[in-house]
């Protein structure tokens, strides 16, 4: 017999302490059910949403059947110290992405100010279990749902959370400002051999954001700044298996693109499919400017640096005529202390669904330590210094530019051809 609410709540509450004007409230748990409801309960009658911690407690795995939409929260705590687990059955999840009340993302961070969400250095605790191996085995990307949304957060922070392979888009930070993500750990990885699809890392949109020792193993970008982030600095952190790091795509559809101030470095990139990468559609407009990359050190990487700005949906046919009179601008790029083995030899990265691959680049060997694809005009100040080497065949490395779309030096010959470091290039 399911009690009811009224019990639930009464329940919830006796579970809770108070002490000093902090309140600290644990979430009960019942073997077998879902444990969101009662929960929500609390929370929805205005409870623990100012000056409390709320605690998933060390020692139980909760069951997170159904997603978790917080309220707007104020000097709030919550700590992940037991486990999380989603449902381990696709339709279910299917089910709550399609309906109509789905909030976003599993777990929904709407608002507030100084609020942390945090996990535990202990190794054993602290996960939230996504069960992807199943949605990855069956090539299942129908209402497929993001994982963390920590939204119009102002202050706070998001430390020492670990996530199992979950199903797709890890953490995402639209409209959040000075928080700072430390500690955290996203192993998306298939025991199959089968490929987990759009598990991006951390999604980062919002102001005044610190990244730092951050541990990412997945099937898409380690980092992506989008549209409107501004004050990003990433560093002291590992990716693996992904995309890289990457700003964008940005333009989509004729957009207007506004990112400054980002700052990456001190990464090591390994089996990733590119390092340093900025993406914009053609026809995109605004601008993105004073963007670092510093001391990345990377290994079997295809494309240690690649800017596009001829960005499109392979799916959609062939790119488009560059003929636009809209694009958007980039300047005030730096690509500093590169090194590492570029792979240069044949292989099938496993988000290859098309023939050519999606990031197949027309002309390309796969010996290319930096390919600039830029529009004449659209272009200035990008400069790629102190940047050393090898292919892992041992073939000599190349570049990709075209001299007539930028005028500057870009730290090595700008041709078709073999990397030749100029001025700016040491």
């Amino acid at each position: 017999m399911v009690a009811p609410p009224q019990r639930v709540a009464a329940l919830l509450l006796a579970s809770a302490t108070l002490a000093s004007g902090w309140n600290t409230f644990t979430v009960p748990h019942t073997d077998g059910q879902n444990d969101t409801p009662g929960l929500l309960s609390v929370l929805s009658a205005g409870n623990f949403t100012a000056n409390s911690t709320i605690l998933f407690k060390k020692g139980i795995t909760y069951n997170i059947f159904t997603p978790i939409k917080f309220p707007t929260l104020n000097n709030v705590e919550v700590a992940i110290e037991g486990n999380l687990t989603y449902p381990a059955d696709i339709p279910t999840v299917q089910a709550a992405v399609a309906s109509s009340t789905y909030p976003g993302a599993w777990i929904t961070f709407t608002g507030g100010t100084n609020v942390t969400f945090r996990g535990t250095t202990d190794p054993h605790w602290g996960w939230i279990d996504g069960h992807g191996q199943a949605w990855w085995d069956a090539v299942q990307q129908n209402n497929r749902p993001h994982g963390i949304a920590f939204s119009k957060i102002n202050g706070g922070a998001i430390k020492n959370i670990k996530l199992w392979k979950p199903i797709g888009w890890n953490f995402a930070t639209s409209g959040a400002a000075n928080i700072k993500i430390t500690g955290n750990k996203i192993l998306a990885v298939s025991s199959t051999g089968s490929f987990p699809f759009n598990t991006d890392g951390f999604s980062a949109g919002g102001t005044n954001l610190t990244f730092s020792g951050n541990h990412i193993e997945n099937g898409d970008d380690c980092l992506t700044v989008g549209n409107g982030a501004k004050n990003i600095h990433w560093t002291d952190s590992y990716c693996a298996n992904g995309h890289g790091l990457s700003i964008g795509s940005l333009g989509s559809g004729g957009s207007v693109a506004d990112v400054q101030n980002i700052l990456i470095e001190n990464t090591v990139m390994v089996n990733s499919l590119y390092g340093a990468r900025f993406k914009s559609w053609t026809g995109g407009n605004g601008l993105a400017r004073n963007i670092t990359w510093r001391n990345i050190a990377f290994t079997n990487v295809p494309f240690p640096i690649y800017v596009t700005q001829n960005y499109y949906d392979q799916e959609d046919g062939a790119p488009p005529s560059d003929g636009t009179t809209n694009n958007t601008h980039i300047q005030d790029f730096l690509f500093q202390g590169f090194a590492g083995t570029i792979e240069d030899r044949p292989f099938v990265e496993g988000s290859c669904v098309s023939d050519p691959c999606w990031y197949a680049v027309p002309g390309a060997t796969g010996k290319e330590v930096a390919i600039l694809d830029l529009y004449p005009g659209t272009a200035t100040n990008i400069v790629a210094k102190d940047v050393f080497a090898v292919t892992e065949t041992l073939a000599p490395v190349r570049v990709m530019c075209n001299a007539t779309t930028i005028t500057s030096d870009v730290g090595f010959k700008c041709w078709d051809g073999l990397y030749i470091p100029t001025k700016a290039g040491f």
